[in-house]
This record gives C-alpha cells, sequence and structure tokens, in this order.
C-alpha cells in the first residue's frame, strides 16, 4: 500500500496485520481521488474509522489544508500516526481515540471532505452518516464505501448521491447542496 500521488507520492504505509482492518484497494483508492481530484486542495478532511489513515493522507498527500483521523483502536491509531511520520505529514494532521458518533457528538468542526469507511457489515454506516452530515460544510462531500451487498444509506437531507461500482466495492459521493465557503470563516479542528 502507497501514497498515490503528491507530496509523499510513492511511500509505503503500513497497515494492521491479520483481517481487523481493510484497507481500501489501490484500484478503488485510485478511483476515489480521480472523483475528489478538484475538491481537495486547501481543503479540511475528516477521516472516520480511518484505519491506517490511508485516505487522508492521500488527501494531505494531494494538498488538502488539514484532517482529522479517528479511529476507536488505540493499534490503528497508532500505525496512523506512524503513517503520517513517515510521510511527512503530521503537521497537518489531528487523530483522535474515539468512537466515530462520539467525536461527532462532541465536535463543532466542520470539514469539506468526510471519508467514512466503517467495518462493511457491522452496521455502522447510519449512524455515522447521520452524524457526519451536520459537520459537513456547503459544496462539500461526504464519501461512503460499503460492499455491493449492503444496502445503500439514502442521502441525508440535503445532500445528493451518487455511487460509483469497482467491482465488490461501492464508492458513494454524498454531496452537500450550497457552494463551497473559501473565506475560512467556518468552524474547525486545525
Amino acid at each position: 500500500m502507497r501514497v498515490i500521488t503528491g507530496t509523499a507520492r510513492g511511500r509505503r504505509l503500513i497497515t494492521l496485520a491479520g483481517d481487523t482492518v481493510r484497507p481500501t484497494s489501490s484500484r478503488v483508492k485510485e478511483a476515489l481521488f480521480s472523483i475528489l481530484q478538484f475538491e481537495l486542495e486547501g481543503r479540511r478532511v475528516l477521516d472516520l474509522f480511518a484505519g491506517s489513515g490511508q485516505l487522508g493522507i492521500e488527501a494531505l498527500s494531494r494538498g488538502a489544508k488539514s484532517c482529522t483521523f479517528v479511529d476507536a483502536s488505540r493499534e490503528s491509531l497508532g500505525v496512523t500516526e506512524k503513517n503520517l511520520d513517515s510521510t511527512g505529514l503530521r503537521a497537518s494532521a489531528k487523530t483522535v481515540l474515539s468512537d466515530a458518533v462520539a467525536y461527532l457528538d462532541r465536535t463543532d468542526a466542520v470539514y469539506d471532505v468526510v471519508f467514512i469507511d466503517p467495518p462493511y457489515r457491522a452496521g455502522l454506516l447510519p449512524a455515522a452518516m447521520a452524524a457526519a452530515a451536520p459537520h459537513v460544510a456547503p459544496g462539500g462531500v461526504m464519501v461512503a464505501e460499503t460492499a455491493t451487498d449492503v444496502t445503500p444509506v439514502p442521502a441525508p437531507q440535503g445532500f445528493a448521491a451518487k455511487p460509483h461500482r469497482y467491482g465488490r466495492t461501492v464508492l458513494t459521493v454524498y454531496r452537500k447542496e450550497g457552494a463551497y465557503e473559501q473565506d475560512g470563516n467556518l468552524p474547525g479542528e486545525l
């Protein structure tokens, strides 16, 4: 697993051994960042269920202003921190040891891009999306990764959904209505 492009291009990322973490495949990650290629520069990113941190790290490498990585596993967050150090992207990152919904319930931060990639069959996606939706800036996006046999989560009010299928994986981009705010007056964490 490597960073595809940007300032950390080609850097190898580590992940937890075993099957406790399911990293996004290279093919799906390339497709995802092709979809978002013009929506990352200078933006605030949230990586929920961060695992190894590869999605948020890719966004930072491509010019995102900041990324908050949230994971309930201390081991996963430790791997994310090692990956941030090895890519030189630690200064633009914040790591949070927390359940995704609990974090969203206690923060007032607003993000331009939110990655939501929970374990496929754990049933965590609907609650995470509902909690994340109020934290998405106007014109921002939430991206959910699911298996093809998982029922898609309907778009929250004020969002439009567009699914993209890649083999056994579906990326659904939920775009919030409104124009992206560039004045920097939205609350943020970094």
